[in-house]
């Protein structure tokens, strides 16, 4: 049998199982790549928020990651919540000596519940080293907002970050009000792109992550960029249909098939 495609996850431990690397690793295994990967942080949270983060030391996450990628080959890197601005250079170091590998950056800059999940020297980072060399990129309306303090509105954000860069830039609408969520695909010199999803009637944890890690999947399969969010939308609209709550907080997307009992 033919080896599925690596994803390298790259992004932090949620005790909860609603995001982060859990989420990472069931949304790439449902969508038929396989992921393996290198935490960047613990944190302590649960289904309501995020309430502190523990960075993996930047010297430990460089020899996990070292010692990784000396045996593994990967399609895609998908980058989630990074615990510092050394995780990103040594990110951005081992993607430029792989250019042909997509790479996915969900700029986690906050938790769905409001709580702080990055200092701005982490954010300094995203924007001077990650962001320019992403294949995509998937702020949500706020992360954008944080990211383009200047903007005159998301669709600003999206020129600014995709204004002269070889990517993509998805900003989702989760997080803004309206019965309709609008996502926004941007890239340098095209229009826009918008897709449109009825919004769900509950609070979901983990969505973010669930898309950007659906899209790294499908980048990993040979889809192109268009092709790969369209169908990670998809996937992550049929998990939020299949979604539960397994504590007292926010739903969880349903990412893997489940059987009773």
């Amino acid at each position: 049998m033919a080896a599925p495609p690596n994803v390298l996850v790259l992004s932090g431990h949620d005790p909860s199982g609603g995001a982060g690397f859990q989420a990472d690793l069931e949304a790439i295994g449902a969508l038929g790549a396989h992921p393996a990967g290198v935490l960047t942080a613990l944190t302590r949270q649960d289904t309501h928020d995020a309430y502190d983060v523990w960075p993996i030391p930047d010297e430990r996450f460089a020899a996990m990651l070292d010692t990784l990628t000396a045996d593994m080959p990967f399609a895609a890197i998908k980058v989630g919540l990074l615990g510092s601005p050394g995780q990103a250079r040594c990110i951005t170091d081992f993607r430029q000596t792989r250019p042909g590998t997509a790479l996915v950056v969900d700029p986690v800059l906050r938790a769905g519940g409001g709580g702080q999940l990055a200092a701005d020297p982490v954010a300094r980072a995203l924007i001077d080293v990650l962001l320019p060399i992403a294949t995509l990129s998937t702020p949500n309306a706020g992360e954008a907002r944080l990211l383009c303090p200047d903007a005159a509105d998301l669709d600003d954000c999206g020129r600014q970050l995709s204004r002269g860069q070889p990517g993509w830039v998805l900003i989702t609408g989760g997080d803004e009000p309206g019965d309709t969520v609008t996502n926004s695909l941007f890239h340098d010199g095209a229009p826009v792109r918008r897709f449109h999803w009825p919004r769900q009637p509950h609070r979901f944890h983990g969505s973010g992550c669930t898309l950007a890690a659906a899209a790294a999947a499908r980048l990993a399969a040979g889809d192109d960029v268009p092709a790969a969010v369209a169908a990670a939308q998809q996937y992550v609209a049929d998990a939020l249909a299949a979604g539960f709550m397994p504590g007292g907080g926010q739903m969880i997307p349903g990412r893997l098939p489940r059987r009773a009992p």
